[in-house]
Parts: C-alpha cells; sequence; structure tokens
C-alpha cells in the first residue's frame, strides 16, 4: 500500500526574503523620488504577496475543508487518500482581497498626483477620470466575487453541465452594465476584404454585448472543460496570464526603444516599441497604456496566485482547484479583454481551449454520449494513461452521431471501434485535447501528459502573438493598436 501523502515542504526562508522585497514595492511609490508608473510598482508588491499567500494558506487551510467534507480521491492514483477541494477559494479570496488592498494607489489623487508638482504621470489618468476608472474597477471585483460565489456553490452542488454553461452570464452582468452606463463602444473594425460590403466600421449595438456575454461564458468554462489531470487547470490560467502581460507590456513607457521585424511574419512594417518615454506601441496614446496598466493590475496578482498554488496542485497533487478557479481565472480574462478592449487578441491566447471546445461540441450538446467524467483512463500496472472511451452498448449511435464520429476519425481526432459484421460504431474515444494527445502521441505517465498540455499551451500562444502582430496586417491595415 502506497504511503499516505505529505504536504510539499515550505521554506521559511522564501518566507522572510520574500516579504521585505514585497512590502519595498508596495512603499516604493511613497518615497522620493517617485517612479514613473507608481501604481504598477504597488501591483508587483502586491502580486509577490499574492504568491506568498497562496503558498502558505493552501496548505494549512486544506485540513479544514477535508473536516468539511470538501475532498476527494485522484482518479488517477493507485491511492484513495482524501485531497482537499475546492482549493480555488482559497485562490480567489487571496485574489480579491489584494485587489481590494490595491485600491488606493491607482485612484486616490493624493497618490497618484506624488509625482512632484502635481505634474501628470504618463498612463494614469487625471483626477477627472478617477470616478469612471474607479467604477470600471469595482465593477470588475463585484464581477469577480459573483463568479467566486457561483463557482463555490457549483463545488457544492456539482451543478449539471447544461446548467453550469450559462452561469458565468450571471456574474459578467455587473460588468456590462457599467460598461454600458460608461457608453461603451460597440463599433469593430470590418477586415479589408469585407470593406466594399460593411465599410470601415460597424456598429454592433446588442449584439456586441451578447459577444461579450459570450466570451465571459467561453473563458470561464473551457478552461473548466479542459482538466482532469494535476496541473492542468493552473496551468493553463498561469500560461495565459503572462501572455496578456507580454502583450500589456508591449504598450508601456519604457526608456529605450527597439525594433520588432514583423515584416518576416507577413506584416508589412516594422513595430517600434518605446524610445524617449514613448508609450511603447501605444506610441504616446496615454488612454492605451492606463487601458493596459489596468489589464496588469488584475493580471500580476493572478499569476503570483497561481504559481503559489500550482507548487501544491503539481503532480501529485496535493489539492484541487476544483470549479472556483476556474471560474475566477476565466472572469478575470472576461475582465482585462473587456475593460481594455482586446478580446480579440484575448481570444487569440484561448487557440488550444478553442480547439478542445469545438472538438467536445458533439459530446457538450448531446450529439455523442458523454460520461460524467472524460478524464483519460488510468492502467495502474504501468502507470500510464490511455485515451478514455465512451461505449455506446446496446443502443447504437443515432445517424448523426455516427457521421460525426466517421468524420473525427478521418481527421484523426478520435478512434472508433466498429463492429466487423455491420459496421455499426461501439465505442468512441472521448473527445478531449487529452484524449487526443494521448491518441496521437501514445500513452505517457499523468505529469508527462501535463508537460505536453502545457508546452502545447506556450505553443498557442506564440501562434498568437505572430497572428496579432504578424499576420493581422494582412486582413487589417493603419495602426493596429
Amino acid at each position: 500500500m502506497a504511503p499516505p501523502l505529505s504536504p510539499r515542504p515550505l521554506s521559511k526562508i522564501l518566507l522572510m526574503s520574500l516579504v521585505p522585497v514585497a512590502s519595498w514595492f508596495v512603499v516604493r511609490p511613497l518615497l522620493d523620488p517617485v517612479p514613473p508608473l507608481p501604481a504598477l510598482w504597488a501591483s508587483v508588491g502586491f502580486s509577490i504577496f499574492a504568491f506568498i499567500a497562496a503558498l502558505y494558506l493552501v496548505p494549512a487551510l486544506g485540513p479544514t475543508f477535508v473536516k468539511a467534507n470538501l475532498k476527494g480521491k485522484d482518479l488517477l492514483k493507485v491511492y484513495s487518500d482524501p485531497i482537499p477541494e475546492s482549493q480555488g477559494l482559497v485562490c480567489a479570496s487571496i485574489y480579491i482581497l489584494l485587489l481590494i488592498l490595491f485600491i488606493p494607489f491607482p485612484f486616490s489623487t493624493s497618490i497618484a498626483s506624488l509625482s512632484g508638482g502635481g505634474s501628470k504621470i504618463e498612463g494614469l489618468m487625471g483626477a477627472a477620470s478617477l470616478h469612471h476608472e474607479l467604477s470600471v474597477y469595482l465593477s470588475s471585483l463585484l464581477s469577480l466575487l459573483m463568479a467566486t460565489l457561483l463557482g463555490f456553490l457549483d463545488d457544492v452542488f456539482d451543478i449539471r453541465w447544461r446548467h453550469k454553461l450559462p452561469i458565468p452570464l450571471i456574474a459578467a452582468i455587473p460588468l456590462l452594465m457599467v460598461y454600458y452606463a460608461e457608453g461603451g463602444n460597440t463599433h469593430v473594425v470590418v477586415p479589408i476584404p469585407l470593406r466594399p460590403f460593411l465599410g470601415l466600421l460597424v456598429n454592433l449595438g446588442p449584439l456586441y454585448y451578447l459577444y461579450m456575454s459570450l466570451l465571459s461564458t467561453f473563458t470561464t468554462n473551457s478552461i473548466n472543460i479542459l482538466a482532469g489531470i494535476n496541473g492542468s487547470e493552473v496551468s493553463q490560467a498561469l500560461i495565459i496570464a503572462i501572455s496578456v502581460i507580454v502583450n500589456d507590456l508591449l504598450y508601456l513607457p519604457w526608456p529605450f526603444d527597439f525594433r520588432i521585424p514583423m515584416h518576416l511574419l507577413g506584416n508589412q512594417t516594422e513595430v517600434e516599441v518605446g524610445g524617449a518615454w514613448h508609450a511603447g506601441m501605444a506610441y504616446g496614446s496615454s488612454e492605451l497604456v492606463g487601458r493596459h496598466l489596468f489589464s496588469l493590475y488584475f493580471m500580476l496578482p493572478l499569476v503570483g496566485v497561481c504559481l503559489g498554488f500550482m507548487y501544491h496542485n503539481w503532480y501529485p497533487a496535493r489539492a484541487f482547484p476544483g470549479d472556483t478557479l476556474c471560474y475566477v481565472t476565466g472572469m478575470a480574462f472576461s475582465v482585462v479583454g473587456i475593460q481594455a478592449h482586446f478580446s480579440k487578441t484575448l481570444l487569440l491566447f484561448f487557440i488550444p481551449q478553442i480547439f478542445n471546445f469545438l472538438l467536445s461540441c458533439p459530446q457538450l450538446f448531446g450529439i455523442v454520449p458523454c460520461p460524467r467524467h472524460r478524464v483519460p483512463r488510468f492502467v495502474s500496472d504501468t502507470n500510464l494513461l490511455h485515451p478514455s472511451k465512451t461505449v455506446f452498448g446496446k443502443r447504437p449511435p443515432t445517424k448523426l452521431a455516427s457521421l460525426t464520429l466517421r468524420i473525427f476519425a478521418t481527421l484523426g481526432l478520435t478512434e472508433l471501434t466498429v463492429d466487423p459484421t455491420n459496421g455499426v460504431v461501439l465505442e468512441a474515444t472521448n473527445l478531449t485535447i487529452l484524449n487526443f494527445l494521448l491518441l496521437r502521441l501514445g500513452p505517457m505517465n499523468e505529469k508527462k501528459l501535463v508537460q505536453v498540455l502545457i508546452c502545447t499551451q506556450i505553443a498557442g500562444s506564440v501562434l498568437a502573438f505572430i497572428i496579432r502582430y504578424g499576420l493581422a496586417g494582412l486582413v487589417y491595415d493603419g495602426d493596429r493598436r
């Protein structure tokens, strides 16, 4: 019998070294000379605190969750030790609390005017805009709080998929209402091939709000759907958040300049970034700098929380995130995509999730039977994972299901077991990206599978940057900022 799992060791030296560093970043904006973008310094400090808190609070509160019967068994292990579930609630609590404590730094006039002589700090909104920016920030916090509540309810009551899909729409209501009340833009730029028919801009009106609602639903559930192995949910969120941060940094003021040879990727011109404190790729636009600063304020603490939790969720996991973490991280991505006005770029970072969603559609929408768990099949003798299967049994698949599965099998997306006598489909591998990777790459252990998933996510982000700053020039002209 395997020995019981023990919590991963935590270093006191790490705690003693990071706390002063984080405190210095938080206090630095209050000291002379005030650095450029002082609130960003504080955000970095709070992000380090988020990492520390998640690293130490998750194992400390785990036994409390187990006593409350919020525990589960790892389906892909030989042991049956109870593992704390719904630890996303701890991560969400840390994340939202630190975002609340951060409020005075970007939105207090006393802090925002510390640049000496009251001169406007580049990238920060003026005092007249503080009310607008604060309302947007608070509505985003309210959406995150609602996502946390609804995610925890999902963990406790185990809501069925057909019922949980629209749940993020409820959490997105505060976000959308403030966007509407502040006169949010609903125009979209038309791609070059369609401009002879539609013109340069199209006002989508209510359809744009429908699009943003569906965006919040997708970002939340797409992470939740691609789950089932240790580290899968939190690693997705971590890589996407880092990708968003890299994209945001391109638009910030930099004291040096450099050029990205995007003509090698199909763009007609090179991209010039920074130089003499110009606003990076925002080219001096304080509005664009402010948008991407807003995004950084939400993404930096999210990276800290995810890094801290990933230490305990990594194979073999000592804590499970539950649906709460998926809801909160997905809503955080929707917040920055909508409020910072780069939803199309955000969706590019979800390329693996989009693939997984399209692959899963036949099972999600009932065309093909969908079992309760679609996680890979674990073989204890070899400690390897194999693609799991949906079995039709005595009820043969419908004509639509059979046609769909045969098309997917032709594309190499699934593997079918067919009755040799009549050609009826008896079994099919479940339609998820995890089973697809096992089907194409062969059986592997759980740790290697999550590493392959992480590499896939990173490759998707690299492709997203190539499309956004290279190939996008083929369908959009002008300064695509």
